[in-house]
């Protein structure tokens, strides 16, 4: 299959995994959880896959965290979209949890996605060894927390209301931890659970994180609101640096061109394998959004 029937295939696959992990739950808080997790391109779940498959694991394990990692994904989008944060109104083109429903049941459902993404990690069905299972917690707990993508939100509220914009180097960190670090845990969980060394593999999802965030930037400039499904130019009217602002969009997109052939270049160890995770670098910044 092409790299976009076998980005379809997962989208469905990581679909009916996140149906089972929802079936116990109902009311206005499961319904808002299976609400927060539709439509996307379940990128990170399609890295944690292609990953893991690069060592033969198991695809039913390999799932398990593909969903972990979509579920802790929505819960970040839901708490960003909240007004105490970005006051998003649009999500992937549907209203945001907190205007479908209500702040209350969207700070619960943040809490209950978060929650569930540990659960399923920790399962004995994700893996049977409790080393590998604690190793997958332990590090989505790094990479999700206060030193990590919380951190790089943090630093995104601060630069608001900074006396002077950031600089490259600090918009880069920023970026590092707000949105690169949810891209490197999918890459490190497939070789923990194959047992493999997981560093090629975090170092080829930093160089996409970054690529992908410089891709963000640069849609948030010249993209269509209507292919991105959520209000676009709002970091301009912020006035928050951004890589295009700091760069200028040409720029931007030759380090970004640069970050993807770098990041190419990290696949090649796992050829023919990992053609797909080549294609992923090379998808981020085409992507509409």
């Amino acid at each position: 299959m092409s790299f976009a029937e076998d980005l379809k295939a997962a989208q469905a696959e990581v679909q009916r995994a996140l149906d089972a992990a929802f079936a116990p739950f109902d009311g206005p808080v499961g319904d808002a959880m299976r609400y927060a997790t539709q439509g996307g391109k379940r990128l990170r779940a399609f890295l944690v896959l292609e990953s893991a498959a690069l060592f033969d694991v198991p695809r039913a394990r390999a799932l398990r965290a593909a969903a972990a990692i979509e579920c802790l994904h929505a819960y970040s989008l839901v708490h960003d979209d909240l007004p105490c944060m970005d006051d998003d109104d649009l999500r992937r083109g549907q209203p945001t949890v907190h205007r479908r429903w209500d702040e209350a049941t969207a700070v619960l459902a943040g809490d209950a996605l978060q929650t569930l993404a540990f659960e399923l990690l920790a399962d004995p069905a994700t893996h049977p060894d409790p080393g590998v299972r604690a190793e997958l917690v332990l590090w989505l707990a790094r990479d999700a927390g206060a030193a990590g993508m919380v951190r790089g939100q943090a630093l995104d509220i601060a630069a608001e209301t900074a006396a002077a914009p950031l600089t490259l180097e600090q918009v880069t960190e920023l970026q590092r931890l707000k949105t690169g670090r949810l891209l490197e845990w999918p890459c490190r969980a497939g070789a923990l659970l194959g047992g493999a060394d997981p560093a090629p593999l975090v170092e080829y999802a930093a160089k996409l994180g970054l690529a992908f965030q410089i891709a963000d930037d640069l849609l948030d400039v010249e993209g269509d609101a209507k292919l991105a499904g959520k209000a676009l130019r709002k970091d301009e009217a912020a006035g928050k640096a951004t890589f295009v602002s700091l760069l200028g969009a040409e720029a931007a997109r030759a380090r970004a061109e640069a970050l993807v052939r770098e990041a190419e270049m990290s696949t090649l160890i796992y050829t023919p394998k990992g053609a797909n995770l080549t294609h992923v670098a090379r998808y981020v910044v085409t992507r509409d959004r």
